[in-house]
Protein backbone atom coordinates (compact mmCIF):
# COMPACT_ATOMS: atom_id res chain seq x y z
CA UNK A 1 0.00 0.00 0.00
CA UNK A 2 1.43 3.40 -1.02
CA UNK A 3 2.12 6.00 1.69
CA UNK A 4 -0.34 8.44 0.08
CA UNK A 5 -3.13 5.87 -0.06
CA UNK A 6 -2.40 4.80 3.48
CA UNK A 7 -2.47 8.44 4.65
CA UNK A 8 -5.94 9.03 3.22
CA UNK A 9 -7.57 5.62 3.59
CA UNK A 10 -5.47 3.58 6.01
CA UNK A 11 -7.98 4.02 8.84
CA UNK A 12 -10.57 2.06 6.86
CA UNK A 13 -8.62 -1.16 7.43
CA UNK A 14 -10.15 -1.17 10.92
CA UNK A 15 -13.73 -0.71 9.72
CA UNK A 16 -16.25 -3.38 8.80
CA UNK A 17 -16.81 -3.70 5.06
CA UNK A 18 -20.56 -3.15 5.42
CA UNK A 19 -19.94 0.16 7.22
CA UNK A 20 -17.62 1.36 4.46
CA UNK A 21 -20.22 0.46 1.83
CA UNK A 22 -22.96 2.20 3.81
CA UNK A 23 -20.84 5.35 4.12
CA UNK A 24 -20.28 5.38 0.34
CA UNK A 25 -24.01 4.89 -0.35
CA UNK A 26 -24.89 7.67 2.11
CA UNK A 27 -22.38 9.97 0.41
CA UNK A 28 -23.85 9.25 -3.04
CA UNK A 29 -27.35 10.14 -1.87
CA UNK A 30 -25.93 13.14 -0.02
CA UNK A 31 -24.41 14.44 -3.24
CA UNK A 32 -27.70 13.86 -5.06
CA UNK A 33 -29.54 15.79 -2.37
CA UNK A 34 -27.25 18.83 -2.54
CA UNK A 35 -27.31 18.73 -6.34
CA UNK A 36 -31.11 18.67 -6.40
CA UNK A 37 -31.10 21.55 -3.93
CA UNK A 38 -28.91 23.56 -6.30
CA UNK A 39 -31.34 22.74 -9.10
CA UNK A 40 -34.25 23.76 -6.84
CA UNK A 41 -35.81 20.30 -7.22
CA UNK A 42 -38.04 18.63 -4.64
CA UNK A 43 -35.89 15.48 -4.88
CA UNK A 44 -33.50 17.21 -2.47
CA UNK A 45 -35.61 15.82 0.38
CA UNK A 46 -36.13 12.09 -0.37
CA UNK A 47 -32.49 11.64 -1.40
CA UNK A 48 -31.34 13.58 1.65
CA UNK A 49 -33.53 11.48 3.95
CA UNK A 50 -31.95 8.26 2.69
CA UNK A 51 -28.49 9.69 3.29
CA UNK A 52 -29.30 10.91 6.79
CA UNK A 53 -30.90 7.64 7.89
CA UNK A 54 -27.73 5.76 6.96
CA UNK A 55 -25.48 8.34 8.62
CA UNK A 56 -27.55 8.33 11.83
CA UNK A 57 -26.95 4.58 12.07
CA UNK A 58 -23.23 4.84 11.34
CA UNK A 59 -22.61 7.82 13.61
CA UNK A 60 -24.51 6.19 16.45
CA UNK A 61 -22.34 3.12 16.01
CA UNK A 62 -19.19 5.28 15.94
CA UNK A 63 -20.40 7.27 19.00
CA UNK A 64 -20.22 10.64 17.23
CA UNK A 65 -23.14 12.32 19.00
CA UNK A 66 -22.88 15.80 17.46
CA UNK A 67 -22.77 14.46 13.91
CA UNK A 68 -25.58 12.03 14.67
CA UNK A 69 -27.79 14.85 15.98
CA UNK A 70 -27.10 16.89 12.85
CA UNK A 71 -28.30 14.07 10.61
CA UNK A 72 -31.29 13.29 12.81
CA UNK A 73 -32.26 16.96 12.62
CA UNK A 74 -31.77 16.89 8.83
CA UNK A 75 -34.31 14.10 8.58
CA UNK A 76 -36.90 16.04 10.61
CA UNK A 77 -36.28 19.24 8.65
CA UNK A 78 -36.51 17.28 5.38
CA UNK A 79 -40.07 16.29 6.25
CA UNK A 80 -40.84 19.92 7.12
CA UNK A 81 -39.06 21.23 4.01
CA UNK A 82 -40.84 18.78 1.75
CA UNK A 83 -44.13 20.25 2.99
CA UNK A 84 -43.00 23.87 2.64
CA UNK A 85 -41.58 23.41 -0.86
CA UNK A 86 -44.78 21.79 -2.14
CA UNK A 87 -47.20 24.10 -0.29
CA UNK A 88 -49.12 26.30 -2.70
CA UNK A 89 -49.27 30.01 -1.93
CA UNK A 90 -52.10 30.37 -4.46
CA UNK A 91 -53.85 28.18 -7.02
CA UNK A 92 -50.78 27.72 -9.24
CA UNK A 93 -47.60 28.69 -7.34
CA UNK A 94 -45.65 26.90 -4.60
CA UNK A 95 -43.38 28.55 -2.01
CA UNK A 96 -40.76 30.53 -3.98
CA UNK A 97 -37.07 31.11 -3.31
CA UNK A 98 -36.68 34.27 -1.24
CA UNK A 99 -34.31 36.17 1.03
CA UNK A 100 -34.34 35.82 4.79
CA UNK A 101 -36.60 38.31 6.57
CA UNK A 102 -35.69 40.21 9.74
CA UNK A 103 -37.96 37.89 11.73
CA UNK A 104 -36.31 34.82 10.24
CA UNK A 105 -32.88 36.22 11.07
CA UNK A 106 -34.02 36.50 14.67
CA UNK A 107 -35.29 32.92 14.64
CA UNK A 108 -32.01 31.79 13.07
CA UNK A 109 -30.07 33.43 15.88
CA UNK A 110 -32.31 31.71 18.41
CA UNK A 111 -31.80 28.33 16.72
CA UNK A 112 -28.03 28.85 16.67
CA UNK A 113 -27.77 29.76 20.36
CA UNK A 114 -30.26 27.11 21.45
CA UNK A 115 -28.34 24.46 19.53
CA UNK A 116 -25.08 25.50 21.20
CA UNK A 117 -26.72 25.09 24.60
CA UNK A 118 -28.42 21.81 23.67
CA UNK A 119 -25.25 20.20 22.31
CA UNK A 120 -23.30 21.43 25.33
CA UNK A 121 -25.78 19.75 27.68
CA UNK A 122 -25.76 16.51 25.66
CA UNK A 123 -21.97 16.37 25.52
CA UNK A 124 -21.76 17.20 29.20
CA UNK A 125 -24.24 14.45 30.08
CA UNK A 126 -22.35 11.82 28.10
CA UNK A 127 -18.93 13.17 29.13
CA UNK A 128 -17.84 13.87 25.56
CA UNK A 129 -15.71 16.96 26.30
CA UNK A 130 -12.55 14.96 25.76
CA UNK A 131 -10.86 17.02 23.04
CA UNK A 132 -11.02 20.23 21.01
CA UNK A 133 -13.06 18.34 18.40
CA UNK A 134 -16.11 18.46 20.69
CA UNK A 135 -16.05 22.26 20.68
CA UNK A 136 -15.83 22.39 16.88
CA UNK A 137 -18.66 19.85 16.67
CA UNK A 138 -20.83 22.10 18.80
CA UNK A 139 -20.32 25.08 16.51
CA UNK A 140 -20.77 23.15 13.25
CA UNK A 141 -23.94 21.53 14.60
CA UNK A 142 -25.40 24.98 15.30
CA UNK A 143 -24.36 26.23 11.85
CA UNK A 144 -25.95 23.28 10.07
CA UNK A 145 -29.12 23.47 12.18
CA UNK A 146 -29.68 27.05 11.02
CA UNK A 147 -28.75 26.18 7.43
CA UNK A 148 -31.19 23.30 7.26
CA UNK A 149 -34.04 25.35 8.71
CA UNK A 150 -33.44 28.11 6.16
CA UNK A 151 -33.23 25.58 3.33
CA UNK A 152 -36.52 24.04 4.41
CA UNK A 153 -38.04 27.52 4.10
CA UNK A 154 -36.40 28.00 0.69
CA UNK A 155 -34.19 30.90 1.77
CA UNK A 156 -31.19 31.99 -0.31
CA UNK A 157 -28.96 32.54 2.72
CA UNK A 158 -29.02 28.87 3.70
CA UNK A 159 -26.22 28.34 1.18
CA UNK A 160 -23.93 30.64 3.19
CA UNK A 161 -24.37 28.46 6.28
CA UNK A 162 -23.73 25.33 4.17
CA UNK A 163 -20.52 26.80 2.77
CA UNK A 164 -19.20 27.77 6.22
CA UNK A 165 -20.17 24.45 7.79
CA UNK A 166 -18.82 22.43 4.86
CA UNK A 167 -15.45 24.20 4.93
CA UNK A 168 -15.09 23.41 8.63
CA UNK A 169 -16.20 19.80 8.10
CA UNK A 170 -13.64 18.97 5.40
CA UNK A 171 -10.59 18.84 7.74
CA UNK A 172 -12.73 17.85 10.73
CA UNK A 173 -13.99 14.59 9.21
CA UNK A 174 -10.55 13.80 7.84
CA UNK A 175 -9.15 14.21 11.35
CA UNK A 176 -11.89 11.91 12.67
CA UNK A 177 -10.83 9.25 10.20
CA UNK A 178 -13.68 9.46 7.66
CA UNK A 179 -11.90 10.36 4.44
CA UNK A 180 -14.83 9.60 2.14
CA UNK A 181 -17.09 11.89 4.15
CA UNK A 182 -14.38 14.56 4.16
CA UNK A 183 -14.28 14.41 0.36
CA UNK A 184 -18.07 14.59 0.39
CA UNK A 185 -17.97 17.93 2.19
CA UNK A 186 -15.39 19.20 -0.28
CA UNK A 187 -17.85 18.43 -3.06
CA UNK A 188 -20.68 19.94 -1.02
CA UNK A 189 -18.72 23.20 -0.74
CA UNK A 190 -18.29 23.51 -4.50
CA UNK A 191 -21.96 22.71 -5.16
CA UNK A 192 -23.05 25.15 -2.43
CA UNK A 193 -21.14 28.01 -4.09
CA UNK A 194 -22.85 27.34 -7.41
CA UNK A 195 -26.14 26.76 -5.60
CA UNK A 196 -25.96 30.20 -4.01
CA UNK A 197 -25.25 31.83 -7.37
CA UNK A 198 -28.05 29.88 -9.05
CA UNK A 199 -30.64 30.75 -6.38
CA UNK A 200 -29.56 34.40 -6.37
CA UNK A 201 -29.96 34.53 -10.14
CA UNK A 202 -33.43 33.00 -9.78
CA UNK A 203 -34.46 35.67 -7.27
CA UNK A 204 -33.14 38.47 -9.49
CA UNK A 205 -34.96 37.02 -12.51
CA UNK A 206 -38.23 36.87 -10.56
CA UNK A 207 -37.82 40.49 -9.45
CA UNK A 208 -37.31 41.61 -13.06
CA UNK A 209 -40.51 39.88 -14.19
CA UNK A 210 -42.68 41.31 -11.40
Amino acid sequence: MSPIFDFFFGQYSEYETIDILLEVVAIIFGFLSVWYSKQNKIWVFPTGMISTIIFVYLLFKWELLGDMMINGYYFIMSVYGWYIWTRKIDNTHVTPISRTTVKEKGISTFIFLSTLLFVFLVYNTFEKWTSWVAYIDTVTTAIFFVGMWLMARRKLEHWIFWIIGDLISIPLYFYKGFTFTSFQYLGFTLIAVFGYLSWKKSINSNLQTV
